[in-house]
């Protein structure tokens, strides 16, 4: 019997047929939920999998937190056998580009794919991927991607213009061992710009799923940073195709599941940045599960901190981050506010400030507030506190940065947090777009345990909020099992 591991009981429990080949879900608690039934093919071999629902509380709601990920709850890489294999891979390599030339800005995401594609180097792959979105100026085909990869791996990788049409499939159908494609941007094709609210069966059964299904024989999905987004190719083939975690998924996984699970203790997580309300769901879901020993808000989010626990930061501060938060403004204040109240003595605020006089760098202590001047980086005894808590810290999560860092004058801040971070002994974790890419451009991803390329998604999955792929390569680790 396969169970589902829980902290509460009357939760649901699925057990196993070995004569008709099904998995039954059953459920003893007040309201039972349809009976589950997920049929494994012959010829695979299933793999026990390990799945936690785990349920924590704040002041505003119960939360159901989605099932803990761990990595026996997935499938990767190292579960298969797919040499000479027809393998669709899909990754998210959607790029910043020239506005005129269409050139590519940065190219880190196609770098951080090529550990799976030389993985796969003897399968027949089939890349999916996308660019932008309809309607945008940098929506474009993925000719350049293919060129550019090609140019990045070593070895050719043709671009096919069709998505799923009869173009397409001949590719598919004509490839060697050995040979490497990128179909056309995928958000060209409707279902996967409509289907975002869709359920497996709706996603199972759009075209492009079905099409491409016929003429594979598994999936790896390595599109981390598009892991908090649902569509047909990211989550719809779990039901048709065994599917696997890329190598950059399977990283991504492991380290924030540390982050999130069981971090090395003490655990310190220091949030900054601009997306207050991404930082506060973290923060709660840290501090509610027991799992930080200390939060660190810095940049906007410590400004935010100190004006929910009384302190004015002035009306321009205030209105700057009514603003910027928009709908979202009230419930992330009483976010903070219940972080205040709740978890005082695990939170370190900051305890001087710098603001921007005549484009000049100015010291104040909380005492000096409120002020109309723009608060733009922590101050100098707020990095002397830190110190010694990174220092001794057995994991330190960073995500956004501590100041206005494209400033020259306000780039102290968050420059000595990295420093910090490089030389400390604990496990070290970088999320979000901006403090990653600023580990990246520093040349410093050496330094760091993990350096996350997921953006919202390492957002998400700090926070504790569904993660529809990750969901998905789950579900169907439950069906097909391994390959070897």
């Amino acid at each position: 019997m396969l169970c589902l591991e829980s902290d509460t009981e009357s939760l649901p429990c699925l057990s196993s047929n070995s004569e008709t080949g099904t998995l039954q879900s059953s459920f003893s608690g007040p309201t039972s939920p349809s009976v589950l039934h997920i049929r494994m093919p012959l010829g695979w071999r299933h793999k026990a999998v390990r799945i936690q629902i785990i349920y924590f509380f704040n002041e505003r709601q119960y939360v159901h937190a989605p099932s803990r990920i761990t990595m026996e709850s997935v499938l990767t890489l190292d579960d298969a056998r797919l040499s000479g294999r027809t393998v669709l891979v899909r990754v998210d390599i959607n790029s910043p580009l020239h506005p005129q030339t269409k050139a590519f800005l940065d190219d880190s995401r196609l770098r951080a794919i090529l550990p799976t594609l030389r993985r796969l180097a003897d399968s027949k792959v089939v890349l999916l991927a996308h660019q932008s979105r309809p309607g945008k100026s940098d929506f474009t085909d993925m000719s350049a991607h293919a060129d550019q990869l090609s140019r990045l791996l070593g070895r050719e990788i043709s671009f096919v213009p069709d998505v799923c049409g009869d173009i397409a499939i001949q590719a598919i159908q004509t490839m060697e061992q050995g040979d490497m494609i990128l179909l056309d941007n995928v958000r060209g094709w409707p279902e996967e710009n409509n289907l975002k609210k869709a359920g497996i069966d709706e996603l199972s059964d759009s075209e492009i799923v079905k099409k491409l299904s016929s003429v594979a024989d598994a999936y790896v999905n390595d599109a981390f940073a598009a892991a908090h987004r649902n569509s047909p190719t990211l989550s719809g083939f779990s039901k048709s195709l065994p599917c696997f975690a890329g190598v950059l998924m399977a990283a991504e996984i492991k380290a924030l599941t540390t982050a999130i699970d069981n971090p090395p203790k003490p655990y310190v997580a220091i949030l900054g940045g601009a997306k207050c309300d991404d930082s506060l769901s973290i923060a709660l879901n840290l501090l509610n599960r027991d799992l930080a020993d200390m939060i660190v808000p810095v940049g906007v989010v410590g400004n935010l901190m100190l004006w929910a626990g009384g302190l004015s930061i002035g009306k321009g501060n205030e209105d700057f981050i009514r603003s910027s938060l928009g709908d979202a403004f009230e419930s992330t204040f009483e976010y903070a506010s219940i972080c205040i109240k709740n978890y005082r003595d695990k939170i370190l605020l900051p305890v001087d400030l710098a603001i921007e006089i005549d484009d000049r760098r100015v010291a104040i202590s909380l005492e000096e507030l409120p002020t109309s001047a723009p608060i733009y980086d922590v101050g100098i005894a707020s990095l002397q506190a830190l110190y010694p808590v990174i220092r001794n810290a057995g994991c330190v999560l960073w995500n956004g940065p501590a100041s206005y860092f494209e400033k020259e004058n306000f780039a102290f801040g968050t420059i000595e947090i990295l420093n910090m971070i490089c030389e400390s002994d604990a496990f070290t974790i970088v999320g979000g777009g901006h403090t990653s890419a600023l580990v990246s451009q520093k040349n410093l991803v050496d330094k760091v345990d993990h350096n996350s390329t997921g953006g919202g998604a390492c957002l998400t999955m700090l926070a504790g909020d569904r993660m529809p792929v990750i969901e998905s390569l789950r579900a169907s680790a439950q069906i097909f099992g391994d390959t070897r």
